[in-house]
């Protein structure tokens, strides 16, 4: 379904406004002009907020809108959760009209924010120069790739790049003897979190302050500084007292231990920890073997101390080993597949997976909100859009009449959804 399909789906109504009014963000208008994961991901968490979002998309829409399985076009699974809470309106912003009409959205706007280079937003006459002309209490936040001060300012940026760029994938090459990608998208969903955390602190510098601002939110420096937390290990110190890395992570040995009948992830960390560990592994002579004696000599002995753990974990099944570990209280969890994940019992308990039924799309598993709070609840306010699903109703509210709308349709300077 693109913004001119006609199929026989019924049309989606949107969720009563008044759902949201006793949300953290409830009153806050967003100019979403992101796509793909990491920038929807950081506006539908605003969305979950209480926060209306307005996601401006071309004619195509969202490529996530044809990534995964869907039940109809333009609908597909991915789409679905970085995308609720959101309203969709369709503009060409190569069109003169197009631009002018979110222009005049963002006179009512909080927040504007963006994940294209900075150079596009350039050609299309959108810095912020121009967007807090004519709002200068807006909140301008750019996510792209790379700091703007730099040679790589105008490079494209990808999960997989910025993975490589940022020593993830070296990482990964260390342990495993060949590079590899971590198979999730932790640059864009980490980088949208900072944006999040970015947006908000902007909001309240400004209530405090009335005063909006420009933010940038670059990939590159963002999962340097994420990576290098931990990793900077002996360089931290100038001279160096050590290399790069920190060793417990990269041991060979480190995942989740095969046991006699599958696997189990296991975490002795404390002193005490490993005391109950060798006792109840049947090695109660390593508990005054000065390489374990504190987490100093462990870290500098780890290869050995998990190769013993792994031996050990071999002799017994899961169960029995999860058993243990709750008696002794040593972290340890059993080991899920994404589609075991879905059948756990604490996540399934808590509520965290809800079926709601989509409008047009039928029945939808929705991720639920982990953060609770206890006076201002968030919550799905909204199904994820259709293309163009919102289009008049927000123009409606920007002030156009009935005429201009149409106007504006006709030109294709905007669409709407039509099933």
């Amino acid at each position: 379904m693109n913004a001119t399909d006609n199929t026989k789906a019924p049309k989606p109504e949107s969720a009563p406004e008044s759902t949201t009014k006793s949300a953290p963000l409830a009153g806050v208008k967003v100019l979403d002009l992101t796509t793909v994961l990491m920038g929807p991901l950081a506006t539908q968490l605003m969305g979950d907020m209480g926060a209306d979002i307005i996601k401006v998309e071309s004619p195509e829409g969202d490529i996530t809108r044809d990534i995964g399985p869907s039940r109809h076009p333009k609908m597909a699974g991915v789409f679905f959760h970085v995308n609720r809470n959101k309203r969709s309106v369709v503009l060409d912003l190569k069109k003169p009209a197009g631009k002018a009409a979110l222009l005049k959205l963002a006179e009512s706007a909080d927040v504007f924010i963006y994940n294209v280079r900075p150079q596009a937003m350039a050609r299309l006459g959108l810095t912020y120069e121009a967007i807090s002309a004519v709002n200068p209490r807006i909140i301008y936040c750019g996510c792209y790739g790379y700091g703007q001060n730099g040679p790589y300012a105008a490079k494209p940026a990808y999960d997989d790049l910025i993975q490589g760029a940022s020593g993830i994938a070296g990482l990964t090459g260390l342990v495993t003897g060949e590079p590899r990608y971590l198979p999730t998208v932790i640059a864009d969903k980490t980088v949208g979190l900072t944006a999040l955390y970015a947006v908000l602190a902007a909001l309240f510098f400004r209530e405090r302050t009335g005063q909006g601002q420009a933010i940038d939110v670059p990939m590159f420096e963002t999962m340097a500084q994420y990576m290098l937390l931990e990793h900077l290990y002996g360089k931290v110190f100038v001279p160096p007292l050590g290399k790069t890395g920190y060793v417990r992570l990269l041991t060979e040995h480190r995942k989740p231990f095969p046991t006699r009948d599958g696997h189990v992830c296991a975490m002795p960390y404390t002193d005490a920890h490993w005391q109950r560990f060798f006792e109840m592994s049947g090695r109660p002579q390593l508990k005054s073997d000065p390489r374990f004696a504190n987490i100093a000599e462990r870290t500098r002995h780890i290869d050995e101390l998990y190769g013993i753990a792994a031996e050990a974990m071999r002799e017994k099944t899961t169960a029995e080993w999860l058993e243990l570990f709750e008696r002794a209280d040593i972290p340890g969890m059993p080991m899920h597949t994404m589609d075991s994940l879905l059948d756990d019992i604490h996540l399934n308990q808590v509520g965290f997976f809800q079926v709601s039924e989509h409008p047009s799309e039928g029945q939808i598993m929705n991720l639920g909100i982990p953060v609770s709070w206890s006076a201002s609840p968030a919550g799905i306010f909204r199904h994820a859009p259709l293309l163009g699903e919102h289009t008049e109703d927000v123009l409606r509210e920007a002030g156009y009449s009935t005429v201009q709308i149409a106007e504006l349709l006709e030109e294709r300077a905007a669409a709407v959804a039509t099933r």
